[in-house]
């Protein structure tokens, strides 16, 4: 097994997860630390170290709210993700981790890259459910990245765009780049293949993956994408509004203010503390968000994806995409049920309608999740709660999930691998290292027909022939059919 491998900063050590077949790298920094003069500012490369790194234990994370101990009955994401009171937090969060099946160097597996979501606000890439060993266990190569986020991710201010001003925005989607450019440099001493590699992301993760497809530098480092519930389009802009650069930069003024700082420099001293307290003060989570989310600044971000693939031609790779039952229901009138729709599911009509009308013919996989999730809040198909599913991590929730669960998330994860591996979910291909799809005697050849005969086809999807793959109680492949508003909204 890869226990130690050398990386272009220098030689890292890690340990066999609790599969020993399986080594985890945790804690790889992949920039440098952005604090000091970096706060604020674009990533730089990594340093140098002498001997052997240790990457035994996650980093710290971006600074954010913290875990409560007895998280309200209504809260929950505290109760679901947010659970360690403990989490070590620092401006010094720039790393990453790798989970890698390979005995050897060159195996050329293929690579997911994964970024967390979290609304651009909160999240971390150590959160239990983004474990990557089940993954890993079938034959890939997973990394999870690290990335500033709120004011630390996405602060603009006129000092800055003086400093920087060929990049001076979007510093935690500069960050996620950072970190893809790494493993394209790097991966290939981990067992894995530089030329086959997926971004996938749910939340704000997914919105991520969406922005690096319409960045033309990031589109050079991987081939396939995986988008869960992430918004191709944001049709009543009720979060997350369109700033420029400009309007972010008055922002950053009067947060700078709210600090009682006058300067870049004096932001920059400010401790870590004061800056989260700040935070709070300003407003919370959502005013963060109205405050501190991606800026269309026409360099990283070029303007709205579906406009650029219907007028600029931008070509979109093969998707993985889908949606909860639950989630992100909206209406034009705020407070109005009228016209209430998925605004995940409008998102991916208006893509495909988009595509066709181009005339691209790309093959993009959608599935709608289902499944009934217990717990004593009957909590729904809510927003997120297929990540256990798809990292196939079930058993690290408190929820009483049962055999049916089990089998969901790893038929799900199956799929999810296939996708990864040859951009068909229906095709595991003969990706060496996999434990499932390696086998050496006849009974485990015929076990794997026996597994592969359980999964219906996914079929590719079009507005002609919505075909579906709906994660229910089994998985069941159907057409996704479309409400007279979501027809009406996805017409304009």
């Amino acid at each position: 097994m890869l226990r130690e491998v050398k990386v272009e900063e220098g030689i890292v050590r890690g340990l066999p997860a609790a599969d020993p077949r399986i080594t985890a790298f945790k804690g790889i920094p992949f920039a440098k630390p952005p604090v000091g003069k970096l706060r604020f500012a674009p990533p730089q490369k990594a340093e140098k170290w002498n001997g052997v790194r240790e990457c035994y234990t996650f980093s710290a994370v971006c600074p954010q709210p913290g875990a409560l101990e007895n998280p309200p009955d209504d809260d929950l994401y505290g109760k679901e993700w947010c659970v360690d009171t403990e989490l070590p937090m620092s401006d010094d969060c720039l790393y990453l981790n790798v989970w890698t099946p390979a005995r050897k160097n060159d195996e050329k597996l293929p690579v997911y890259f994964w970024i967390f979501g979290g609304g651009w606000q909160v999240g971390n890439a150590s959160e239990m459910e983004f474990d990557g060993e089940r993954i890993a266990r079938r034959g890939i190569v997973v990394v999870t990245i690290n990335y500033r986020v709120n004011l630390f991710g996405f602060t603009c201010h006129k000092d800055i765009t003086k400093e920087y001003p060929e990049n001076p925005a979007n510093f935690g989607l500069q960050d996620q780049q950072a970190a893809l450019k790494w493993v394209s440099r790097n991966i290939a001493s981990f067992g894995g293949d530089p030329e086959n590699i997926t971004i996938g992301g749910q939340s704000a993760g997914a919105g991520s993956v969406i922005f690096h497809i319409g960045n033309p530098e990031s589109r050079k480092y991987f081939k396939r994408a995986v988008v869960e519930s992430g918004l191709f389009v944001n049709p009543f802009r009720q979060v997350f509004p369109t700033h420029t650069v400009e309007d972010a930069e008055k922002i950053g003024q009067e947060f700078f203010e709210f600090c009682g700082v006058k300067s870049l420099e004096e932001a920059r001293n400010l401790p870590v503390e004061t800056l989260q307290k700040k935070w709070s003060d300003w407003g919370g989570f959502f005013k963060s968000a109205e405050t501190w989310a991606p800026i269309y600044d026409g360099n990283f971000m070029r303007g709205d994806i579906i406009e650029r693939i219907e007028k600029d031609g931008l070509e979109v790779p093969p998707l993985l995409i889908g949606f909860t039952k639950d989630e992100f229901f909206d209406a034009p009138v705020q407070g109005s049920d009228e016209g209430k729709i998925s605004t995940v599911e409008l998102g991916l009509w208006k893509l495909i309608k988009a595509e066709e009308k181009r005339g691209v013919k790309s093959k993009n996989f959608v599935y709608k999740f289902d499944v009934p999730i217990p717990g004593w809040d009957n909590p729904g198909d809510f927003h997120s709660v297929d990540l256990w599913f798809f990292f196939e991590t079930l058993a690290k929730c408190w929820r009483p999930f049962n055999g049916m669960h089990y089998d969901m998330a790893r038929h799900i994860c199956d799929y999810l691998c296939n996708f990864i591996k040859t951009g068909n979910p229906n095709d595991c291909g003969k990706t060496k290292g996999g434990i499932r799809y390696t086998p050496v005697k006849d009974e485990f050849k015929k076990r794997e027909a026996a597994e592969s005969e359980k999964l219906p086809e996914w079929k590719p999807f079009s507005s002609d022939n919505p075909e579906c793959m709906f994660f229910e109680t089994e998985c069941r492949s159907g057409k996704l059919e479309a409400s007279d508003d979501m027809k009406k909204y996805a017409q304009s």
